[in-house]
C-alpha cells in the first residue's frame, strides 16, 4: 500500500515562489526521497525500461526496475511485450536473478509457483493437498482461483523500438506524456529503423538521482568541465544551440551544432580548453553525418524522471537512472545503433562510445562531480544551491548560457511534490 499523503514530512523551505535557489534537503532528506518514489516513479510518470532490441525473441526477458522497484520486461511468446514486477504473489520473493535470459515460464525458487511469460500464475505445488492414508490433507481453500494471484503486471507503451512501463494503469498515453515538442526529437532518434544492441556500462554515482537529470539540463558546464569537449568543439557554449522543454518543462533536449575546434575567443580563457592536446588515435573524431540527423550534430534528451537519450555525434545510448536511497542510484547504459549500419558505422558508434560510460572521456567527470555536490549537500543541509545564469525565469532559449531547464524541472518538482 503507498503512504497516504498525510504521511509524507511538511514540505522543505524554498527561499521564494521561483526555484533558482534549490534546497540541499531536496538532495538529502530521506522522507522526501520516499515521496519523490510515489509521486514520480510509482503513478502518472512513465518510466523507461529497455528497448525491445534486448528481447528479440519469445521468452527472452531483462530485468531492471522502476524507481526502486525491481522489474522484468518480457517478450511473450506471441511476440508481445509485457512489463511484471518481479515478487512471487505467494510469499513476496524478488524470483528473477538474472539480467537476461530465456524462460518458457517463471517459476519462483521457494516454493515452485510457477507463472507464464505473460504474469499468470499457472502452477501451484499441492494445490489440492496431498493424499495420505485414503484421506487427502492439506492443499489450498477451495476457494482459491489462480486468476487472482498472478504476478503483478506494469502498464506498457513502445514506440520506436523503445519500451516505457507505469504501475499507474490510469496513465496519460505516453506521446501526451512526452509532448509535441519532445516527442519530435524522440521521433528524430527513434524513427522506426530496427535497433541493434552493442553493449552495456554499468556505474553506481553515490549522489542523488536529480542530479543526473541535472546534469544533461545543464549546458553550462560541458564547455568549462570537459576537457574533450571544449578543446575538441564537439560541445562547447560557441556552438550553435537551442535548449527545448515540454509545455509542463519536466522533459527537455539540448539541441547543438559542433563547431570548429581549437581556439575561439570563448574558450581560450577556460582552463579546460587544452590547445597542445593531441589525439594518439584520431579514429576518436572520425565523424560521419548520417541523413537523419538533420542538422544538430548532438541531441541529448532528458525524460523525467528516469532516463536521458543520448545523441552524440555518431554514438547513440540510452541511460537508465535507477535510484537507490536518497544518495545513491545506478547508471545503466545502453548502446546501440541501427540493423542497416554498415560495419565500418558499427566501430565507430562503439569507438565513439568510449567518450561515454563509467571510464568514459566525458562522462568520468559527471560522476565525480556528482559524489563531491552530494558530499556538500549532506555537510551542510540547510543551504541551497544557486541556478540563476540566464537569470530566474523558465523558457526555451537559443543559446546555452543558461540554467533555464534546471530551474523548469524544479518548477515541475514543486508542482507535484507540494500539491
Amino acid at each position: 500500500m503507498s503512504p497516504t499523503p498525510d504521511t509524507f514530512p511538511v514540505k522543505i523551505h524554498w527561499e521564494s515562489e521561483g526555484t533558482s535557489r534549490i534546497p540541499f534537503m531536496a538532495y538529502t532528506d530521506p522522507d522526501q526521497h520516499k515521496k519523490e518514489l510515489e509521486r514520480f516513479f510509482y503513478n502518472k510518470h512513465w518510466n523507461y525500461v529497455g528497448l525491445e532490441a534486448e528481447i528479440p525473441n519469445p521468452g527472452d526477458f531483462k530485468r531492471t526496475v522502476v524507481g526502486e522497484r525491481s522489474v522484468l520486461m518480457v517478450r511473450d511468446s506471441d511476440g508481445g511485450i509485457g512489463v511484471v514486477e518481479n515478487v512471487c504473489a505467494h510469499r513476496g520473493m524478488q524470483f528473477c536473478r538474472q539480467r537476461h535470459g530465456n524462460r518458457k515460464e517463471f517459476v519462483c525458487p521457494y516454493h515452485q509457483w510457477s507463472y507464464t511469460l505473460q504474469g499468470d500464475l499457472q502452477g501451484v505445488p499441492f494445490r489440492r493437498g496431498v493424499k495420505q492414508d485414503g484421506k487427502v490433507n492439506g492443499g489450498m481453500p477451495a476457494d482459491f482461483k489462480t486468476a487472482d494471484h498472478g504476478l503483478n503486471k506494469l502498464k506498457v507503451a513502445t514506440r520506436g523500438g523503445v519500451v516505457f512501463a507505469s504501475f499507474d494503469h490510469g496513465i496519460e498515453s505516453l506521446e501526451d506524456f512526452l509532448g509535441p515538442v519532445i516527442l519530435g526529437y524522440f521521433d528524430r532518434l527513434f524513427d522506426g529503423r530496427p535497433l541493434k544492441i552493442l553493449g552495456y556500462n554499468r556505474q553506481r554515482i553515490p549522489g542523488n538521482w536529480k542530479l543526473m537529470q541535472e546534469n544533461i539540463k545543464d549546458p553550462y558546464h560541458p564547455g568549462l568541465l570537459h576537457t574533450w569537449f571544449v578543446t575538441f568543439g564537439l560541445w562547447r557554449a560557441d556552438n550553435k544551440s537551442e535548449l527545448k522543454m515540454d509545455a509542463r518543462h519536466r522533459h527537455a533536449a539540448m539541441i547543438s551544432t559542433r563547431g570548429s575546434a581549437g581556439k575561439a575567443d570563448q574558450v581560450t580563457q577556460v582552463s579546460s580548453f587544452k590547445e597542445s592536446m593531441a589525439l594518439n588515435d584520431p579514429r576518436f573524431l572520425d565523424i560521419v553525418p548520417e541523413p537523419w540527423w538533420g542538422g544538430p550534430t548532438a541531441v541529448m534528451m532528458t525524460l523525467f524522471p528516469s532516463v536521458i537519450l543520448q545523441q552524440q555525434v555518431n554514438s547513440v545510448s540510452t541511460r537508465h537512472i535507477q535510484p537507490d536511497g536518497h544518495g545513491a542510484f545506478d547508471f545503466v547504459w545502453t548502446h546501440f545503433g541501427f540493423e542497416d549500419d554498415t560495419p565500418e558505422m558499427t566501430q565507430r558508434r562503439l569507438r565513439q562510445a568510449n567518450l561515454f560510460g563509467p571510464a568514459g572521456f566525458v562522462s568520468a567527470d559527471d560522476g565525480e562531480v556528482i559524489e563531491l555536490s552530494q558530499q556538500g549537500f549532506e555537510q551542510k543541509p540547510f543551504h541551497r544551491t544557486l541556478a540563476e545564469l540566464g537569470g530566474r525565469e523558465v523558457g526555451d532559449t537559443d543559446h546555452m548560457v543558461t540554467e533555464t531547464l534546471i530551474r523548469g524541472m524544479y518548477e515541475y518538482w514543486r508542482e507535484v511534490m507540494e500539491c
